[in-house]
C-alpha cells in the first residue's frame, strides 16, 4: 500500500473526516487499536490521523507514528493543553490540535451576536462581517471590488461565494471579506475585537449587588424577630424615661442604655432595678426573658445566613442570583470551559450549569470566578436559578445531542429573544433540529474542526473557520506546484464555490482581491475563501501531481 492516510478513532469526527478524505480521493485506512499501527505500514503512509475522543490514545498513536516515520504527516487531537504544548514541539510535518481551541470562537461569536470575523492571511488581517444590503442592485455597484463569501437571502437560502454581478435585493444579508480599511470603505460597519482584558463591575454596582443577594439570603422570619426586637427596646426606653426613679431621672440616652443592657443581659454597674417599684422590678424581669428569646432568635438567623452563603457558594446558587446581562453556560466540557474562558476574558459575566460535582474543570472555573449550579439542564427550575430570563444568550454545549436540544426546547419556553446558541455534533442531525425547531444558532464541533484535520493531513494550510447561518466556510491557502491543475488557471475559471482573496507571488508585493483575468503560475500562493468541501477540492489542486496519491 501506498500515499493512503490512517484514521484512528470511532467517533463522529473521525467518520467524518474519513468520508471526507475518501471523496477527496485518497485511500483511507481505519484504525483503533495503537497495536495495530506497525501493520498499517506507517512508512508508506500520507498521514497518520488520530481524532478519537480519548487524549492517552491519541497520544500514543501519535508518538508511536512518530517513531515509525519522521516524515508521515502526524495530526493528532489532543484536549489536554499541557500534552497538547509538549508533543507540537519538534512533532515535524502536522498539526496537534485541540477541537475546543477551533470552534470556541464561532459559539463565542454566536453568543455575542457578532458578524465579524478577523482571519490573519498572510501577513495582512482580513475581516469578514455581514451586512443588510441597503438597495437593491448588484454586489459590485453596492461592494465594488469586495469579495461576497455569502448571501443570505430573505427566504433564508444561502448563496456561496455569488458574483460580483449578482443582483441582491433589500432585506437580504451579506458577509463579505476584505481589510478592515476597505470594509469602511464601503460603510460596512466593523466590530471592534474581544477585549482580553477582564472588565471588572464599578465598585457601586457591586455594592448593591452584594446587597440584594444578602437580602436575599435572609429568611423572612428574621424580620419579624428584628421587629420585635425593636419594639421591645423602644417601648422598654420610653417606660424608663419616664417612670424610673432615681433623681434626676433617667436621659433618653441612659434610658436607651439601661435597656439594651437588661436585654443582653450584660449585668448592671450604674442602673439596677433594686430600688425600683414591684412592677418595675417585674418588667425588668419580663424584659430580660424577652431578650433572651428575642436575642437567641436573631443570632440564629443570623448563622443561618452565615451557612446557607457558604453552601450556597459552593453550589453557585446565590452567586448567580444578581447576575444580569450575563451569559448562560450549560455544560462544563473541555469545549464548555474554553467557551466560559474566552467569554470571561472578554469582560463578560458567565454562569455555568453542569451536572457533575465531580468535574475536573470546576478549579478553572473558580480561578474565573464563575458560579456553577450543579444540576439537570433540562429542568425549568435549574435554568431559572442561573437567571435565563435576564441573561444575553445561552450556549448550551454538553457532550450529549439530546440534552442539548431537549434544553434548548425548554429555554425557547422560559427566553424571550435571547440567543440560544446549541452544539450538535452530527451536521445532518444540526441542520434538522434547526429546521423544525427554528434555532438559528446550531453550531456543529465537528463541521467546524474537521477542515483543519484535513487541510493537515493534505498539506495544505488551514487559517480559519467561520459560520453564515448553518453553514460552514473556511479561509485556506495552497502553494501552486509546477504542473498542478491550478498552474496556468484564471480566476475567471476557478471553482464558483470559492473566492481568491489574495495571491502572494515571490519577489511582488501580496496582491489582493485578483481580478477575473489574472493568471495563477507555479510558485504563487493563493489564498481562498470558500465552503470548506469545495476549497479542500480546489486547494489540493494547486499540488503537485503525485501529492494526489502519495501526498
Amino acid at each position: 500500500m501506498q500515499g493512503h492516510i490512517i484514521v484512528c478513532g470511532t467517533d463522529a469526527l473521525a467518520e467524518r473526516i474519513a468520508d471526507e478524505l475518501r471523496g477527496a480521493g485518497a485511500t483511507v485506512v481505519p484504525l483503533q487499536d495503537p497495536r495495530a499501527l506497525a501493520a498499517a505500514d506507517v512508512p508508506s503512509a500520507v498521514a497518520v490521523v488520530c481524532v478519537g475522543d480519548d487524549d492517552a490514545v491519541n497520544l500514543e498513536i501519535a508518538l508511536l507514528a512518530r517513531q515509525l516515520s519522521p516524515q508521515v504527516r502526524v495530526v493528532a487531537r489532543l484536549a489536554n493543553g499541557v500534552l497538547r504544548e509538549a508533543v507540537a514541539f519538534g512533532n515535524g510535518p502536522g498539526a496537534i490540535l485541540d477541537v475546543a481551541d477551533l470552534a470556541a470562537p464561532s459559539v463565542v461569536e454566536a453568543c455575542l451576536d457578532r458578524t465579524t470575523h478577523t482571519i490573519a492571511v498572510a501577513g495582512i488581517d482580513f475581516v469578514v462581517s455581514g451586512a443588510d444590503v441597503p438597495r437593491d442592485a448588484t454586489l459590485r455597484e453596492i461592494y465594488g471590488d469586495l469579495a461576497p463569501v455569502a448571501v443570505v437571502h430573505s427566504d433564508s437560502s444561502v448563496t456561496a461565494c455569488p458574483g460580483r454581478d449578482i443582483t441582491v435585493h433589500e432585506g437580504d444579508w451579506t458577509a463579505i471579506i476584505g481589510t478592515a480599511a476597505e470594509l469602511a470603505g464601503q460603510g460596512i460597519e466593523v466590530s471592534k475585537p474581544l477585549s482580553h482584558n477582564r472588565v471588572r463591575r464599578p465598585p457601586l454596582r457591586r455594592f448593591f449587588d452584594a446587597v440584594r443577594v444578602l437580602r436575599d439570603d435572609i429568611n423572612p422570619m428574621f424580620y419579624r424577630a428584628l421587629a420585635a426586637s425593636m419594639t421591645l427596646l423602644i417601648g422598654s426606653t420610653v417606660l424608663l424615661r419616664f417612670t424610673y426613679q432615681r433623681p434626676p431621672g433617667m436621659s433618653w440616652i441612659d434610658a436607651l442604655y439601661f435597656s439594651t443592657e437588661t436585654i443582653a443581659t450584660v449585668g448592671y454597674g450604674d442602673f439596677s432595678f433594686i430600688e425600683q417599684p414591684s412592677w418595675l422590678r417585674l418588667w425588668g424581669i419580663g424584659l430580660m426573658f424577652a431578650g433572651v428569646t428575642t436575642t437567641a432568635i436573631l443570632v440564629a438567623f443570623v448563622a443561618d445566613v452565615l451557612l446557607s452563603r457558604r453552601l450556597a457558594q459552593s453550589a453557585g446558587l446565590r452567586r448567580a442570583r444578581h447576575l444580569h446581562d450575563h451569559i448562560v453556560v450549560v455544560g462544563l466540557g473541555s469545549f464548555g470551559i474554553r467557551v466560559v474562558s474566552d467569554l470571561v476574558h472578554a469582560g463578560y459575566d458567565v454562569a455555568v450549569i453542569d451536572s457533575d460535582e465531580d468535574n475536573r474543570f470546576l478549579p478553572t472555573a473558580r480561578r474565573l470566578d464563575v458560579p456553577v449550579i450543579f444540576g439537570d439542564a433540562t429542568l425549568r427550575e435549574t435554568l431559572e436559578s442561573a437567571r435565563v430570563a435576564q441573561c444575553r444568550a445561552i450556549a448550551v454545549l454538553t457532550p450529549n445531542d439530546m440534552v442539548n436540544i431537549e434544553t434548548g426546547i425548554v429555554l425557547r419556553e422560559l427566553t424571550a429573544d435571547q440567543p440560544v446558541v446549541m452544539r450538535v455534533y452530527d451536521r445532518v442531525l444540526g441542520a434538522a433540529v434547526a429546521q423544525r425547531f427554528g434555532f438559528e444558532n446550531v453550531r456543529s464541533t465537528v463541521e467546524l474542526a474537521a477542515p483543519w484535520f484535513i487541510g493537515a493531513a493534505l498539506g495544505l494550510q488551514v487559517f480559519g473557520t467561520f459560520s453564515v447561518g448553518q453553514h460552514s466556510f473556511m479561509v485556506g491557502g495552497v502553494r501552486v506546484a509546477p504542473g498542478s491543475e491550478l498552474d496556468g488557471v484564471r480566476m475567471a475559471d476557478m471553482s464558483t464555490q470559492t473566492r481568491v482573496i489574495a495571491i502572494t507571488r515571490p519577489g511582488v508585493a501580496t496582491r489582493l482581491h485578483p481580478r477575473r483575468d489574472t493568471q495563477l503560475t507555479a510558485g504563487d500562493t493563493a489564498y481562498l475563501v470558500g465552503p470548506y468541501r469545495e476549497l479542500l477540492a480546489t486547494l489540493g489542486k494547486g499540488q503537485a501531481v503525485t501529492s494526489a496519491t502519495t501526498g
